[in-house]
């Protein structure tokens, strides 16, 4: 791997794409740093460092913002609201007549879809900003005090546009990453934010001299790692054969080749869904715990202490649990319907040997995809409670659980954009006959 590295840094044009890379990156959290004019920064991080409540909720959108919302910046949302409008036509898409056709439609139809995920953007950003600050401001007093339509309309307006702006930019660094970098330019951004905050967790660690935990903590990552590896690569090969077709006194065709089905088709998008419907309850009671009405306010605290993510909340550790499962079958299914491997077999004189092209394949390959995909599913849900599992181990404080070296979600993103980065450098070295990373 040595050598492979030598090899790719010695290349002009893949040490350009590596600098680019290196360079949009650091533009980026460079702009993660550039705060939204009138947020008190001070109230905040002593908000985050104090662990109240609702700060659990800042940190999972701290984590989808790549670490800009610890200090409000323009880039705040980060690329969530892209993601949120990808995932929703990717939904639509089966649903609606319309968007099937243009899937279908090869690339020009990508471009299309493409644009209408670009649009779809922009209002759902301005939706999020407000509510993101609105939501701050409960948590947080003082964090924005001239925001409000009834407070300083231009300084709303203002602030919602920064904070749009800035999705945008993030959106378009990263597809200019994609374009003209290596690997997946919004996951890389993303990425680039989970790991600049791993110096500050250790050093957190070494400051009050848990030693324990950091060697923990330490272990546990890296067993993480290994697994969520094991399993991202894990495949199942269905085997395909082709007829053999017989033009004049040419034969083609007749060659056999596989079809791999991942065991993990759906990445992180199942811990993304569960974990946003999870704090919604807990987002919705905060807003009523401080209400006159006795009964109101303590069903909000119940409610609150319900699906908040705490080492003793087990009732919330084991519906979220069962919705990363669930969601991990739902998404999967939802992916497999739109590749319609069968219906392109059938089109292409493939078959699964044993099977009737067409219906019959096609139930044999859903059986098989939701066989696999339970090894994904119990991954992914063991990965999402694994602060929950870690509290049960001797000598470990509860109130330290959440603060892992990389949180669970972060570990899903890191893992999966370091394999897909060594995927697209190996395919760059092996096209210039060198040995790649993976063998």
């Amino acid at each position: 791997m040595i050598e492979a590295v030598r090899n790719a840094v010695m290349l002009p044009d893949l040490r350009r794409k590596i600098v680019f890379t290196l360079l949009i990156l650091v533009v980026y959290r460079a702009a993660a740093h550039v705060p939204i004019p009138g947020v008190d920064g001070s109230a905040l991080q002593r908000f985050l460092a104090s662990g109240g409540q609702g700060s659990t909720i800042v940190e999972f959108l701290n984590l989808l913002s790549g670490g800009a919302l610890a200090n409000f910046s323009v880039m705040a949302m980060g690329v969530y609201p892209y993601i949120t409008a990808s995932i929703i036509l990717q939904l639509l898409t089966p649903l609606v007549p319309q968007l099937e056709e243009l899937s279908k439609e090869g690339e020009q139809g990508r471009n299309k879809i493409n644009l209408y995920t670009h649009f779809l953007t922009v209002p759902l950003a301005i939706l999020q900003g407000y509510g993101q600050v609105i939501f701050m401001q409960n948590s947080v007093e003082g964090v924005v005090p001239h925001f409000g339509f009834g407070i300083d309309p231009l300084a709303t307006v203002s602030t919602l546009l920064t904070m749009t702006a800035g999705t945008m930019l993030a959106v378009w660094m990263g597809e200019l990453l994609t374009e003209q970098g290596i690997g997946n330019g919004l996951s890389i951004i993303i990425f680039g934010g989970i790991v600049a905050q791993m110096p500050s967790h250790i050093a957190g660690f070494i400051s009050r001299q848990e030693w324990f935990n950091l060697f923990v903590f330490s272990a546990i990552t890296v067993v993480t790692i290994a697994v969520i590896a094991v399993v991202q690569e894990g495949q199942r090969r269905i085997p395909v054969q082709y007829g053999k077709r017989v033009r004049g006194t040419k034969v083609y065709g007749g060659q056999s080749t596989h079809i791999p089905l991942k065991v993990n088709s759906s990445g992180m998008i199942p811990l993304i869904f569960a974990q946003s419907i999870m704090i919604f309850p807990s987002a919705v009671a905060s807003y009523f715990q401080f209400s006159q009405t006795a009964f109101v306010k303590s069903i909000a605290d119940g409610v609150v202490r319900w699906f908040s993510p705490q080492p003793t909340s087990f009732p919330y550790w084991i519906i979220y649990f069962l919705m990363v499962v669930g969601f991990t079958y739902f998404y999967t299914d939802v992916i497999f319907k739109q590749q319609h491997l069968a219906d392109n077999l059938q089109r292409q004189g493939g078959f699964v040997p044993g099977y009737r092209p067409g219906k019959r394949t096609e139930l044999y390959l859903n059986m098989v995809l939701q066989r696999i995909t339970l090894a994904g599913a119990l991954m992914l849900g063991g990965v999402a409670i694994l602060p929950w599992m870690v509290n049960i181990i001797p000598g470990v404080s509860g109130g330290q659980t959440q603060s892992l070296i990389i949180t669970s979600t972060g570990l899903l993103i890191v893992v999966g954009v370091v394999l897909d980065t060594v995927r697209q450098m190996e395919a760059q070295l092996l096209m210039r006959h060198y040995e790649g990373f993976i063998s």
